[in-house]
C-alpha cells in the first residue's frame, strides 16, 4: 500500500535534540543547566507587559510586529523597515533557507555550528558543506576554501554555541570580503549580548554597507523570553522584502511582542545579567581548570568542559553522576563532542554545587 513520501533528503535530517529537562524528585532540588536559559528570568516589566496582553487575546497581532521593530530600531539606531521579527531566531534562519536555498545549492557551516543550520539547509533540498574549525573556533580560511559556484549561504554563529568561542570583527570582515556577492553571510548573534571583548561586533555595520549580509538576534537568552519564541533579524531591504513575502502573516504573538519591547527597554536587567555572567564564567573556568579539566575559553553564558577518556572519568559518567545530584548539564554527542559537557552559568548556588559535585566525581578512585 502506498503512502505519502517526504521530499528527498527530509528523512536524512537528524531531528534537533534540545537540552534535557530534569525530572524533579521528592526532596531533591534540581538545577537545569542544559539549555543556556538565564537564571534570572525576564525583566519584571516584560512579565507585566505579558500579563497585560491577556486582556485582549481575542485580537490578531499587527502583522509586521511594527511596535517591536520600532523599539529595536530605537535601541540600536536601526531602520525598522530593515528589521523582520520571527518566532525565535530559529524561524528566521529557516525563512532565510526557504527563501534562498533550492535543490543543488550549497550552504556552509563550521564543524560545531548550531544544529539548526543543517536542518534548515537540508529541508530545502540543499547540501550542507562543513568547514573545519581550528581550536573549536571558526577558521575563515577554511570557510573560503569551501566556497563553490553552488554556495548560496554561509551560516556563522558568532559567538558560537556550543563552544562559546567567537570570531573578531576584522576576521568577519575578511570573510565577507572573500565571499562572492551572491552569497549571503548569516551572522547569528544569539549570544551577542554576553560578549564584552573589544574586538567583537555583531556585524550591523556590515549589514548597513552590503546587500548580502544579515544579523539575527533573539530574546531567548539574556532577555529571558525563551518560552515566548521571539527573535529578530536586521538585513538589507532586498532580503527583508523577499522573506516577508513568505513569512506567516501573524508569526509573532502580541504577548511576545509586548514583552520583548519591555525587555529591550530594561537595560538595567540586561547589565545585571551580563555582570553576573562575567563573574561566574571566570570563576567556573578557574575552578574546573584546578580540577585538571580543560575548559574552552567562552564569551557566552555557558562553559564547555572537556573530560578525560579514561574509564570512570568520562563526560558520560560525569553527566550521570551530576544528574543524580539534580545538576543537569548538556551532553554533546549530537554535536560530535562526546568528551565534553556544556554547563549554563546559573545562580551562585548552582555554580558552586556543580563544582563541588565535579570535584567529588574526579576524586573517585
Amino acid at each position: 500500500m502506498s503512502r505519502p513520501v517526504p521530499n528527498p533528503g527530509i528523512l536524512d535530517i537528524a531531528p534537533y535534540t534540545p537540552g534535557k529537562s530534569p525530572v524533579a524528585e521528592p526532596g531533591r532540588k534540581v538545577f537545569k543547566l542544559s539549555a543556556n536559559e538565564t537564571p534570572f528570568g525576564p525583566s519584571p516589566h516584560a512579565i507585566a507587559a505579558y500579563k497585560d496582553a491577556a486582556d485582549h487575546l481575542e485580537d490578531y497581532p499587527e502583522g509586521t510586529s511594527r511596535v517591536l521593530r520600532e523599539a529595536i530600531g530605537r535601541a540600536y539606531g536601526l531602520d525598522p523597515d530593515r528589521i523582520i521579527c520571527g518566532a525565535g531566531s530559529d524561524e528566521l534562519l529557516n525563512l532565510l533557507a526557504h527563501t534562498y536555498l533550492a535543490p543543488g545549492d550549497e550552504a556552509i557551516a563550521t564543524t560545531y555550528g548550531f544544529l539548526v543550520y543543517p536542518i534548515a539547509t537540508m529541508a530545502n533540498g540543499a547540501k550542507l558543506v562543513v568547514a573545519e574549525e581550528k581550536d573549536l573556533t571558526c577558521d575563515v580560511d577554511a570557510i573560503l576554501a569551501k566556497v563553490s559556484p553552488r554556495t548560496k549561504l554561509v551560516w556563522l554563529a558568532n559567538p558560537n554555541n556550543p563552544t562559546g568561542t567567537y570570531v573578531p570583527f576584522d576576521e568577519v570582515k575578511r570573510l565577507r570580503a572573500g565571499l562572492p556577492e551572491h552569497v549571503i553571510l548569516v551572522l547569528d548573534g544569539a549570544y551577542a549580548d554576553y560578549v564584552s571583548k573589544n574586538d567583537y561586533e555583531t556585524g550591523i555595520e556590515l549589514v548597513s554597507t552590503t546587500d548580502n549580509t544579515v544579523v539575527t538576534r533573539t530574546f531567548s537568552k539574556i532577555h529571558g523570553l525563551a518560552a515566548l519564541r521571539i527573535g529578530w533579524m536586521f538585513g538589507p531591504p532586498n532580503i527583508v522584502d523577499a522573506m516577508n513575502r513568505i513569512r506567516g502573516p501573524f508569526n509573532t504573538s502580541v504577548p511576545a511582542q509586548l514583552a520583548a519591547v519591555a525587555a529591550i527597554q530594561d537595560t538595567a536587567h540586561v547589565e545585571m545579567s551580563r555582570a553576573h555572567t562575567d563573574t561566574w564564567r571566570n570563576w567556573l573556568t578557574e575552578e574546573f581548570t584546578k580540577l585538571g579539566l580543560i575548559v574552552t575559553p567562552s564569551v557566552c553564558n555557558f562553559v564547555l568542559v572537556h573530560f578525560p577518556t579514561t574509564k570512570g572519568k568520562t563526560a558520560a559518567e560525569a553527566d550521570a553522576f551530576l544528574t543524580k545530584r539534580g545538576l543537569v548539564l548538556r551532553a554533546l554527542n549530537n554535536y560530535g563532542l562526546p568528551d565534553a559537557l556544556r554547563m549554563t552559568i546559573g545562580t551562585e548556588e548552582a555554580n558552586r554545587l556543580v563544582v563541588e559535585a565535579v570535584a567529588a566525581f574526579m576524586a573517585q578512585p
